[in-house]
């Protein structure tokens, strides 16, 4: 029996005998999950690890003896698999769970709860197993910012004229924070869609902006795109650029998902292609799916440049794979290299206007 075929073997572990009851009722009625075994904490995790030698692990935050966010840290340095945490993502949790996303963790998802079915919860988690089974994070994390990139001043001057749109998904925490990071105070404005919850995209907001040389926040309808800002589109609301005069501004509204997605890449994109046309400059970063393909092909026959993180640096090949396929991607490069390029196509775009 080939690897593809084989039951994807997963662990839960949980303190809630309840949630462990259910995620192991639920997961093995999906097709190719087998639940091999629960745990209440992670000292009988680490037992079960040795002796299942299971495939994917899910991961409560809040337990006793050894919290999971510990747990995760020791497991990434001694034995990196692929693990997704299964979490309240209240007040309490969410910062705790974003941390987790930055140590290596696959995915985060929402528990079963009172506007969250135990349907729709596991149907998610039972898609990110299969997605995760591939994914191989690296035995040591380096979560330290990266130097931020230089570039001269006149290369950057203070214009609203250019726009840098990037989307993501799966793994995006990790690509966008390795990206922004190594962008200076300078760089244009940038619009991103990541794909989160609801409070997420503010707490993800507020790490990035203690780490990134340019300004980050979580998007408000009819702010400023501006040289040096960052917005970040909120999670349950679709974010559009707009344009009066020289000035471009974001847009927020609560539109029916796209792609199953709210906020969604391919609504930011369509809107950058119309507003911003060959002034942009667009990204599609790791994630599952399909959306931004569309909306990135609509930026490149609007004129904009576009590049799509590569195979080999994506936690999943998924949104930029179909925005290959489907044309609209100028460059294929590896996460190492998008800020530079990004800023380098951002630099052509103001010496082509200045020399017409």
């Amino acid at each position: 029996m080939s690897l593809l075929n084989k039951p994807i073997k997963v662990l839960v572990v949980d303190d809630s005998a309840v949630v462990r009851k259910i995620l192991e009722r639920e997961l093995n009625a999906k097709e190719g999950i087998q639940v091999v075994g629960t745990a209440a904490d992670p000292y009988i995790a680490r037992e079960q690890i040795v002796r299942l030698n299971p495939d994917v692990l899910t991961l409560d935050i809040e337990m006793p003896r050894m919290d999971g966010l510990a747990f995760l840290r020791k497991l990434m340095a001694a034995r990196p698999m692929p693990v997704i945490v299964v979490s309240s993502l209240g007040e309490r949790g969410g910062p705790v769970a974003l941390e987790a996303l930055e140590l290596g963790a696959f995915e985060v998802v929402r528990k079963p709860g009172s506007s969250y079915t135990v349907q729709e919860a596991c149907g998610e988690l039972a898609t990110l197993i299969r997605h995760a089974r591939s994914f191989r994070p690296q035995k040591r994390l380096d979560t330290s910012p990266a130097r931020a990139a230089h570039v001269a001043p006149s290369a950057l001057s203070q214009t609203t004229h250019k726009i840098l749109a990037i989307g993501a998904s799966t793994g995006g925490v990790q690509a966008l924070q390795h990206v922004f990071t190594q962008l200076p105070a300078t760089a244009p404005g940038i619009v991103v869609v990541q794909h989160m919850p609801p409070k997420f995209t503010s707490l993800f907001a507020q790490r990035l902006n203690t780490i990134c040389a340019m300004q980050v926040k979580e998007a408000v309808s009819g702010d400023r795109v501006l040289p040096g800002h960052i917005l970040i589109a909120p999670g349950g609301k679709h974010m559009t650029l707009t344009r009066s005069g020289a000035q471009y501004q974001v847009l927020l509204n609560e539109d029916a998902p796209v792609c199953r997605q709210r906020p969604s890449v391919d609504v930011l994109f369509h809107s950058v292609a119309k507003f911003a046309g060959s002034n942009a400059v667009g990204a599609i970063l790791t994630g599952m799916g399909n959306d931004g393909a569309a909306g990135m092909l609509a930026m490149h026959r609007a004129g904009a440049q576009t590049i799509a993180q590569d195979e080999d640096s994506c936690v999943v090949f998924g949104m930029p794979k179909e925005a290959i396929k489907a044309g609209g991607v100028d460059h294929t490069l590896p996460l190492n290299q998008i800020a530079g390029k990004l800023l380098d196509l951002a630099n052509r775009q103001s010496i082509r206007r200045e020399n017409k």
